[in-house]
């Protein structure tokens, strides 16, 4: 019998208040992945877990 665990889902939330959700984040000592910044000034910062699960939260320029 194969057990199959969860993970590899993935999922982008997209704020207002990036920074301040980030900070809030990083508060409770966990910090993303990775960073990304698009041409149009748009950020993403990425989180995963051991799983494979991600976690993307998006926001507008600084």
């Amino acid at each position: 019998m194969s057990v199959e665990l969860a993970g590899l889902a993935m999922r982008t939330l997209f704020v207002e208040d990036l920074d301040e959700r980030v900070a809030g984040i990083s508060a409770r000592g966990i910090e993303p992945a990775d960073r990304e910044t698009y041409d149009n000034g748009v950020r993403k910062m990425i989180y995963r877990d051991p799983e494979g699960n991600e976690l993307g939260i998006g926001g507008g320029p600084a």
